[in-house]
């Protein structure tokens, strides 16, 4: 389970840094009336559209699968084991039986009272 969690998690880093780069790549709408005058996009690998439309399938196939291993990473957290839900750290650090201390049973001898502070007077000559 553990192995899977795990390549999942990597899938969805992978994809998530394709897709960053992807879109770091694309142009914006207001690029193409520069290239259709010859900024050299029309003698790219992919022509002067052709490479809008595969930046752009390309970028929604990477999203795709991000989301896709969203939800399966959000899934796999939390459908765990019955035997690891059962041995969490909470579980661990505090025992069921602990002996209480001599001052908790005395009630409210336990809290201490806080000093009070006494404020000096301000008088109007000293100001």
């Amino acid at each position: 389970m553990q192995v899977l969690m795990n390549l999942i998690l990597v899938v969805q880093l992978l994809s998530a840094l394709v897709m960053i780069g992807l879109v770091l790549v694309q142009h914006g709408k207001g690029a193409d009336m520069g290239a259709s005058f010859g900024s050299g996009a029309s003698g790219s690998l992919f022509g002067a559209t052709g490479s809008a439309n595969f930046l752009s399938r390309s970028t929604a196939i990477c999203a795709t699968l991000f989301f896709v291993c969203t939800l399966g990473l959000a899934y796999f957290g939390s459908h765990r084991d019955a035997a690891a839900s059962q041995d969490s750290l909470l579980e661990r650090a505090a025992p069921a039986s602990a002996p209480a201390p001599a001052a908790a049973a005395s009630g409210a001898a336990a809290i201490p009272e806080a000093p009070v502070a006494a404020q000096p007077a301000a008088s109007a000559a000293s100001h």
